[in-house]
């Protein structure tokens, strides 16, 4: 078989395939026997069609277009095969397919054209001495009160409060119904629904409930009743956002809170240590612990950002549809696992639309995966089967009754190993400048701002409509299920 390659845009080659005579024969041979055997024509039993007959029941035309689609299969099989060209995902036929048709003669050769997404050649440069700046992490030793006292919170009873109005800090149980307020004074006031509440506890903290029904409680005693308007804020639930409403409130009882001694008795309660003295040092060590990968995260982070300045890849179509796909699952179980009704919330029309924004952060990924794994291959860094067998090990204690490909899993671990490896080493070989914690502002880049327009995202649409439309029926399809 005659096959001539071209490098094209996008990672494809371009592939010229030449169907040789006695193929072409063959495959037409074969459609016209297989729908001899299949074909339903009047006064005729099945296999026992003449030749002629058939051919003018069905149409030379049908026969033809169905011996081609063979062809183009078989043929570009073979020649990826003989090519020795590893293929990402399906083709692409660049000759038109009923101009083929009305040339193709049985028992000649015919020639068609065709593309194929293949891995991207991965360009990078200046990558052994990266000069970097990252947020430095500090232990805040003040964390170990902070837990402290959250936990006394937790563990605080509840004492009646006499002789004095609510305050900040208190427990109010109380009973609340409420209304829209109307922008007509003559407009009847609508009740909202579920704003209505018997013995409601609630705790009065600042982000604990709405501002002004906090407030309002405030100076209240038992017994009291107290009409509060309150604005709720923009980003609440869609019914409710940016509307006003008035509560009825009226203060049934009134609570205050009696922590308890941070001891070693309250180091029992809370932990499974004997003493305050081993839970304090046990907080430490957890507490340095974090700030460490804190600080190792913001390094990683800084390299990352800094390599991606100083790779160049031409992607292919398939590895980032196939990257938005998986983005999509991940948000999707995600939602499902928290409870969420994935068939309502996650709409044909809005998974198209995440896939659309998905779109960069998964351009971003990939290239920084292949960037990473180029390193790996360039400096020789390799994975230890054990190290690989001990993360696999502890991903399964976290899932253990999960049915779990063990080698696709061992796949992503080595791949994830590799990829930690060549960071550490470009850790190693970089210029790394700390600067106090807050100091670095996060940056959106003009990319990402204009990617996420709306004019933008019509724009992508109106561009990949066809694939992600396919991609999004794959994803809505195989996760509903999943998560049901």
């Amino acid at each position: 078989m005659k096959v001539t390659q071209e490098k094209l845009p996008a990672s494809k080659i371009g592939l010229e395939i030449e169907i040789p005579a006695d193929m072409s024969k063959n495959a037409y041979e074969q459609v016209i026997q297989k729908l001899a055997r299949s074909a339903n024509i009047p006064g005729f039993r099945k296999g026992k069609v003449p030749r002629q007959i058939l051919l003018q029941q069905l149409g030379t035309t049908r026969i033809k277009a169905t011996a081609l689609e063979e062809l183009i299969q078989d043929g570009l099989q073979q020649a990826l095969k003989q090519e020795a060209i590893e293929a990402l995902g399906n083709y692409e036929l660049r000759s038109d397919f009923e101009e083929l048709v009305s040339q193709f003669k049985p028992g000649e050769p015919i020639t068609f054209l065709a593309a194929v997404d293949v891995q991207p050649q991965v360009q990078l440069s200046d990558y052994n001495n990266l000069s970097i700046t990252a947020e430095e992490v500090p232990y805040d030793s003040s964390a170990i009160e902070k837990f402290l006292e959250e936990r006394r919170v937790e563990q605080a009873t509840l004492i009646p409060v006499a002789g004095r109005p609510a305050q900040m800090g208190d427990v109010a149980v109380v009973d609340y119904t409420s209304r829209f307020v109307s922008e007509q004074e003559d407009e009847a006031q609508e009740e909202i629904s579920g704003g209505q509440a018997e013995d409601a506890q609630i705790e009065l903290l600042e982000g604990r409930f709405l501002r002004e029904f906090i407030d309002g409680i405030v100076g209240m005693n038992p017994g009291d009743s107290k009409e509060v308007e309150v604005k709720f804020p923009e980003d609440y639930r869609q019914d409710l956002a940016g509307r006003t409403a008035m509560f009825t409130i009226t203060l049934k009882d009134l609570k205050e809170k009696e922590l308890p001694a941070v001891d070693d008795d309250f180091a029992q309660e809370v932990s499974e240590f004997e003493t305050l003295a081993e839970l304090q040092a046990d907080l430490e060590k957890k507490f340095r612990e974090k700030a460490d990968q804190e600080m190792s995260a913001n390094k990683e982070q800084a390299l990352v950002k800094e390599l991606l300045k100083r790779v160049e890849i031409d992607l292919p179509e398939t590895l980032i549809q196939r990257e938005v796909e998986t983005m999509l699952r991940q948000t999707i179980i995600q939602m499902g696992q928290m409870g969420m009704d994935v068939k309502k919330v996650f709409t044909p029309d809005m998974v198209k639309q995440m896939g659309v924004r998905s779109r960069p952060e998964a351009i971003e990924r990939i290239k920084q995966t292949l960037a990473l794994e180029e390193i790996a291959q360039r400096e020789s860094l390799k994975t230890e089967p054990q190290e690989v067998t001990d993360r696999v090990n502890e991903l399964l204690q976290q899932f253990p009754d999960q049915e779990i490909d063990l080698e696709r899993l061992r796949t992503i671990v080595e791949g994830d190993l590799l990829k930690e490896k060549a960071i550490k080493w470009l850790e190693e070989h970089a210029t790394i400048e700390l600067v106090p914690q807050g100091s670095l502002a996060p940056e959106e880049t003009e990319q990402q701002a204009e990617t996420n327009t709306p004019e933008a995202i019509e724009a992508a649409q109106a561009e990949d409509s066809e694939v992600e439309a396919t991609a999004t029926e794959s994803v809505l399809e195989a996760e509903v299920s999943e998560v049901e």
